[in-house]
């Protein structure tokens, strides 16, 4: 009974610590992710006068092969079409080779700043786009990739 009760106490401290205002989508990759294939993150944005921070989340394991990892990022605007493109170089590893990420096990996340402070243009749904940029067709050890979207702290 005392271990329902823990479960059930951590349950609710974690959701009302959780932000309303928070947004994160997350694809499996699955340990092989195509050159070819985008994973695609759709938002809503219905506040586009307060700041949001972009932040991509990558989980990899033990079988990645490199210390960073090259994304070409895709930032649509549903409504009037704009994109804009960015080659970002995301450092996974120490130069010694140690995971920097978070985790146990085989299993490492990590968060990686994308705009913070960013202010969306206008109210309307929006696309991210990621595609990965490293030299092999298919790209061993990435577990997930995600997005998170959150206010901007002041």
């Amino acid at each position: 009974m005392y271990k329902i009760s823990a479960v059930f106490a951590i349950l609710v401290l974690f959701v009302s610590c959780s932000d309303a205002g928070d947004h994160t989508q997350m694809n499996a990759v699955n340990g092989k992710w195509n050159k070819k294939t985008e994973q695609q993150f759709r938002f809503e944005i219905k506040d586009a006068q307060n700041p949001k921070n972009i932040i991509f989340v990558v989980r990899n394991n033990n079988t990645y092969p490199y210390s960073n990892l090259r994304m070409i990022v895709n930032l649509t605007n549903l409504k009037t079409k704009k994109k804009i493109t960015d080659t970002l170089n995301c450092v996974l590893a120490n130069p010694n080779g140690e995971w920097i990420g978070k985790g146990f096990g085989e299993t490492k996340e990590i968060l990686f700043q994308y705009r913070l402070n960013y202010k969306f243009p206008e109210n309307a749904p929006y696309n991210i786009g990621i595609t990965q940029a490293m030299r092999r067709d298919v790209l061993p050890g990435i577990e997930d990739i995600g997005v998170k979207i959150e206010p901007a702290k002041p």
